[in-house]
């Protein structure tokens, strides 16, 4: 045993070692949160049992359930990547967590990249519980699946930058109630459950532009009617995601 064996290494851990560190962290705290597991399983999964084998809304023809999965994969992307990531980043905000860690050896940045990929880890186990839901329920999906990781990836790029936006603009307490506000608002007019078609033509031109409307859209052409690549859908996401990553890289406050 030479002599330097048990001679501390001081110095920050490899930059991957420790955001992988961080991801892994941040995604525990995001599945023990029992808040978040309601917005992210339990209503997502209610609503399209529910409206699958009740007829309440008119869905057009064919299986209901065919309509309703890709609303409820876009409300599962936006429950996680807005409302669940704004609360939480608000919260650790207004007790200082968030300051802690930016006086870390963990970049700014890179801390923000570990949210990013915690929301990403638990949108891939929401896809896979629901699609195992819908598939049981009659669902019947096709199209391109390049088109589908396109669409989901740019609607976390765009939710998870209006959160991180909102968290780090408002305080923690308004930053909830907003959240959950939004997320309701979205839920009855961003297409998830009620057709666009259904509002007064004025009005759908307005809401088709909402993020969540391009989302559930893009993922309804996809895999309901087989559309190859939704341009519209992606090139609207692609302006949310710019527009708020963007603000909320210049206006995040961290204290």
């Amino acid at each position: 045993m030479s002599a330097g064996t048990y001679t501390p290494r001081p110095g920050a851990a490899p930059l991957g070692r420790m955001i992988a560190a961080q991801t892994a962290l941040e995604t525990r705290m995001l599945l023990r949160n029992g808040e978040q597991l309601l917005l992210t399983v339990i209503i997502p999964t209610l609503l399209l049992v529910l409206f699958s084998a009740v007829d309440i809304v008119d869905t057009g023809a064919g299986e209901s359930v065919d309509f309703l999965a890709p609303g409820i994969l876009a409300l599962a992307v936006m429950s996680t990547a807005f409302t669940g990531q704004a609360i939480a980043t608000g919260f650790e905000r207004r007790y200082g967590v968030l300051k802690r860690l930016a006086a870390s050896p963990l970049p700014r940045w890179a801390l923000m990249t570990a949210k990013t990929l915690a929301v990403l880890v638990t949108e891939v186990l929401q896809v896979v519980l629901l699609t195992v839901i819908a598939f049981a329920l009659g669902w019947s999906p096709h199209g391109n699946p390049l088109s589908v990781l396109l669409l989901l990836v740019l609607g976390t790029a765009a939710f998870s930058g209006l959160g991180l936006l909102m968290a780090g603009t408002l305080k923690a307490e308004a930053t909830l109630a907003a959240a959950n506000l939004v997320f309701l608002l979205l839920l009855v007019g961003g297409g998830v459950i009620v057709p666009l078609d259904k509002f007064p033509d004025a009005v759908q031109s307005v809401l088709g532009l909402l993020p969540i409307a391009a989302l559930s859209d893009g993922l309804r052409d996809v895999l309901q009617h087989g559309a190859a690549i939704p341009w519209g859908n992606l090139g609207v996401l692609a302006v949310w995601a710019v527009l708020g990553l963007g603000a909320a890289a210049k206006f995040f406050r961290w204290e």
